[in-house]
């Protein structure tokens, strides 16, 4: 008898195996598995590496004292409010308050169909929760936003691609999908879609399209999920009008406040129907009970006594100056046959390498140059996508995107030689989806 089984403790199983729990985890878990991406990062992070991945807005253009002193100042006279527990709906005044920032894009709402959630990333969890069986269809854009591939995924949702290009999704692609899909018998529950200023693509649905869109979900009978972080960061013009402002019961819109004010506050929000709105507030409290009345009425507080649009014009300016600075570089320096959207708005520009380069392949050597960006497959469901690469250019200096597209060109110019020269083998399609981290989003 061992010493181990003299005190009645059971061996360590014998073998290499990492993870004790694999075979006990739901089917669900299997495709959560950290990416190699999230490993190359971890190195791309450095202070050296000029990032183009990342989707961090840029918060040290808020005026951070008046912040700290707004803070401080509802801690002092409100603390028992924002540090007890609040509503599975959210704070009432501020979703009147949400209401108003929505009224710029056309919508009219009532407070009372507003859920604020723990960002929109939350939101698209619980549109997933309470509408996903495993194996009905969600279509979205191709490419699409990679967390909610991720979402999608974590609940057994087969996404289905609809073709996008400069003008944003193509409405004929829209309707020969869903008629081929609805023959072969499958269930399609929704379309994902971020029409204005989209990620990664850059791109924006056009005025003709968008109703082109909104009818054609109406006679399929498809509920249209509507993400717009970045519809009031557009660099020209007013904000375009939203798809929910045209259509109330087929539309659920989510919204955020992380790109236009920070992300750290985690306050976003989900305009629904009055029936989806319930099934929301009732998914919200059993996954935390109730979030955040201090975020909150901290962002309460930020729309009450701050001017917040004047801060929205500030950002678009900053932001708009950044993308000339990569536009500019990218036509200045990159190698013949390189292509990429021109985006009015938001934070990302995609780019389409020549034929026969691989961007997740290249993105070891480009980190080894000392410059970083996410690639395409990470966008895609199905892992299509080898050729693209979304660029930020939301975060760095306008000089440090430009010494960053400098790199970049550098090691694409030598993958069309080595190219040139060897040859290409087609990469291999990775399974499952390839999710970067929450900052890279």
């Amino acid at each position: 008898m061992t010493e181990e089984q003299d005190h009645g403790q059971t061996p360590a199983p014998q073998g290499s195996r990492i993870d004790a729990y694999v075979d006990r985890y739901a089917a669900r878990a299997a495709g959560m598995v950290a990416s190699e991406i999230r490993a190359l990062f971890a190195v791309a992070s450095r202070p050296e590496v000029v990032s183009l991945a990342g989707g961090m807005p840029y918060v040290t253009a808020l005026p951070l004292d008046l912040v700290g002193e707004l803070v401080a100042d509802l801690v002092t006279r409100r603390g028992p409010v924002a540090l007890q527990y609040g509503s599975g709906q959210g704070d009432p005044h501020l979703r009147e308050q949400i209401c108003e920032v929505m009224r710029m894009e056309g919508i009219e709402a009532g407070a009372d169909d507003v859920v604020v959630t723990v960002g929109s990333q939350q939101a698209l969890d619980l549109i997933t929760r309470i509408f996903i069986d495993p194996g009905d269809v969600v279509l979205a854009e191709g490419p699409s936003y990679v967390g909610a591939l991720g979402t999608f995924s974590a609940y057994q949702a087969k996404v289905v691609h609809v073709t996008m290009d400069d003008q944003g999704l193509v409405p004929e692609s829209l309707a020969q999908t869903l008629y081929a899909l609805k023959t072969a018998g499958n269930t399609v529950k929704f379309l994902y879609t971020i029409p204005t200023f989209h990620n990664p693509g850059g791109v924006t649905l056009n005025h003709a399209r968008r109703q082109q869109v909104l009818d054609i979900c109406q006679r399929a009978g498809v509920l249209i999920v509507e993400d717009n972080p970045y519809g009031l960061l557009g660099f020209d013009g007013e904000p375009m009008r939203a798809l929910r402002a045209d259509n109330p019961d087929g539309v659920v819109y989510l919204g955020s406040f992380s790109k236009t004010l920070a992300p750290g506050f985690r306050v976003g929000w989900a305009l629904a129907p009055h029936a989806i709105r319930d099934k929301l507030v009732l998914a919200m409290e059993s996954a935390v009970l109730s979030h955040s009345s201090f975020t909150q009425l901290a962002v309460g507080q930020y729309l009450a006594t701050q001017p917040w649009r004047e801060q929205i014009k500030t950002f678009r300016e900053l932001y708009r100056e950044r993308r000339d600075s990569l536009l500019d570089a990218l036509e200045v320096l990159m190698p013949p046959g390189v292509s990429w959207t021109r985006p009015a708005g938001g934070f990302f520009v995609w780019a389409t390498l020549p034929e026969g380069l691989d961007s997740k392949a290249i993105l070891p050597r480009a980190v080894a140059e000392r410059v970083a960006f996410v690639p395409g497959t990470g966008f895609f469901s199905d892992g299509s996508g080898a050729r693209q690469m979304r660029l930020s250019y939301c975060y760095p200096q306008p000089d440090r995107i430009r010494e960053g597209v400098r790199r970049l060109a550098g090691v694409i110019d030598q993958e069309l030689q080595l190219r040139d020269t060897f040859g290409t083998t087609p990469p291999p399609i990775p399974p499952g989806v390839d999710t970067p981290a929450p900052d890279l989003a």
